[in-house]
């Protein structure tokens, strides 16, 4: 069975409204909402998730 590591970003408020992530299984990243640790959580490959990540920072970037 595979174990996940979930953290939350630095950036996340008091509220519990976050997106965690786990990145300590090599080639992919799990994600899922801090209210719900317990729930499911989405697998998507590393890649997937860095470009995920690069497009989000591209989109920040233009908007300022």
């Amino acid at each position: 069975m595979t174990t996940f590591r979930f953290y939350k970003s630095s950036y996340s408020g008091s509220q519990g409204e976050c997106v965690e992530v786990a990145q300590n299984v090599p080639q992919v990243t799990a994600i899922r909402d801090s209210k719900d640790p317990a729930g499911s959580h989405l697998i998507v490959g590393a890649g997937a998730w860095a470009s995920f990540i690069e497009t989000l920072k591209a989109d920040e970037s233009a908007a300022l």
